[in-house]
């Protein structure tokens, strides 16, 4: 739960331990769960229970993108907030990526007979996330309806009702009024604000570079930036991944440039460029919101650059893909991919 923070998930604020017992200090969520609402109120409306869904899948989406999976989804399970939005609470029998056998499934069973996927209670091993979709689905099936869905005897035809999260956010029907989660950006703005401080004297945000050369990095920088000595992770909110990424090149700073700006382009993304500084913006939003990357050309000899690249906004596992992705496309001029 300490990965996981998001608006649809109970937050988790403080652990703390006696010699007997163990306090773990939640989120106060006081308005029941959604089976107290089934129970008491019957079927819901279909935008009302498509709004729950929706909020559900962001949670699920979420929680798989940092590798967290719940494994026992169900409606008791779901919480519902003083403003009536859904919280997914109680990972107790949940399961992260490195529990997961070298085989790349599961083979602990997990949860509810009535919501679990049926390779679930089979022998030889499930996939978490389709699982937990597969739960998704049922909880789904139940506010639509009231009661829990009809069983198959043939187990084929089973595993073949399989969905997707990509698929779920295509679906008209869950399209219809969805917007996504809109998230708090304070932690991730100031990364920043170097780079947003050199356009903040030009109207223009299409401009060309006006300095001759980079800024240089001398033995102090580079000492301060290798990893013995960045405590960046002890600050960071999103522990075990990395919001910068750094390479080096021997091509000449304007041609890193243009590289760079063309790469981002063909990846989605709009570009600002300065004085041997980038910002990109994702055109189309993912998990977090729009993503920004802010990168920067530093020199350490003339023929012989540094190109910092870090994460701004948005979701950190949508920068290390685009980083990827970059790193692939501007492989020809890279000298070495580096953690100085």
């Amino acid at each position: 739960m300490k990965l996981i923070e998001h608006p649809n998930v109970v937050r988790i604020y403080e652990v703390m331990g006696s010699k007997t017992k163990i306090y773990i200090v939640l989120e106060c969520v006081p308005y029941g769960d959604l089976l107290d609402t089934i129970v008491n109120s019957g079927r819901m409306r279909e935008c009302e229970a498509r709004r729950y869904f929706q909020q559900l899948i962001n949670a699920v989406d979420y929680c798989h993108s940092r590798d967290v999976y719940h494994l026992n989804l169900k409606p008791e399970k779901l919480l519902l907030d003083s403003r009536g939005n859904l919280k997914v609470s109680e990972f107790g029998l949940g399961a992260l990526s490195q529990q997961i056998k070298t085989d790349g499934v599961l083979h602990t069973t997990y949860g509810t007979p009535n919501y679990v996927a049926p390779e679930v209670l089979e022998d030889g091993g499930y996939d978490s996330g389709t699982a937990d979709v597969w739960s998704c689905g049922v909880i789904l099936f139940v506010l639509l309806a009231g009661y829990l869905p009809f069983e198959d005897s043939n187990l084929t035809r089973l595993y073949k009702k399989r969905i997707t999260i990509p698929e779920i956010l295509e679906d008209e029907w869950f399209k219809e009024g969805y917007r996504r989660q809109e998230f708090d950006k304070k932690f991730d703005i100031t990364l920043l604000d170097d780079v947003d401080a050199v356009f903040q004297d030009s109207e223009e945000h299409l401009v060309t570079e006006k300095k001759d050369e980079p800024v240089s990095l001398n033995a102090f920088d580079l000492i301060s930036s290798s990893k013995g000595f960045n405590l960046e992770n002890l600050l960071d909110s999103e522990q075990g991944f990395k919001r910068e990424e750094r390479f080096t090149s021997t091509c000449p700073p304007r041609e890193i440039i243009h590289r760079i700006e063309e790469a981002a382009t063909t990846l989605g993304f709009s570009v600002q460029k300065k004085n041997y500084k980038l910002r990109l913006e994702k055109i189309e939003a993912g998990r977090k919101g729009n993503l920004h990357v802010a990168a920067e050309i530093l020199q350490i000899a003339p023929s012989f650059h540094v190109i910092e690249v870090r994460k701004g906004e948005g979701d950190t596992l949508e920068f290390h893909k685009f980083y990827k992705d970059l790193s692939k496309t501007l492989k020809d001029i890279v000298w070495k991919f580096d953690d100085l």
